[in-house]
């Protein structure tokens, strides 16, 4: 499975990006997909899973109200929309593949993107 990030970018605090996660795999609409996120001289921090139907959705306390995931199975593709954004949010964006279940720890996760940069400059 390989998994592309991208759309991240420079934005000013308040503004809005949307992040997308295109898969490979043929089984994408099977998998549990999320976004994690890495600031520099931090951990790898969760931000949100969904379930491969769509209708399961979970979220950092830090994101909730202002980002929301999603995903379009017949495109193979998981969005991150982030509303507010906040000088905070600057990091590294990774979206990640469960072969099965989901969870909300990196080790629950089996597949990675290579990742996309997201500044918020106040």
């Amino acid at each position: 499975v390989q998994l592309q990030a991208f759309g991240g970018g420079l934005v000013q605090a308040g503004g809005s990006l949307r992040l997308s996660c295109v898969a490979s795999a043929r089984t994408f609409a099977s998998n549990s997909m999320a976004w994690f996120r890495q600031a520099p001289g931090k951990e790898r921090e969760f931000v949100a899973v969904i379930g491969y139907s769509g209708s399961s959705t979970v979220y950092a306390d830090s994101v909730k109200g202002r980002f929301t995931i999603f995903r379009e199975n017949a495109k193979n593709t998981m969005y991150l929309q982030m509303n507010s954004l906040k000088p905070e949010d600057t990091a590294v964006y990774y979206c990640a593949s469960a072969l099965a279940g989901w969870g909300t720890a990196p080790d629950d996760f089996d597949y990675w993107g290579q990742g996309t940069q997201v500044t918020v400059s106040s």
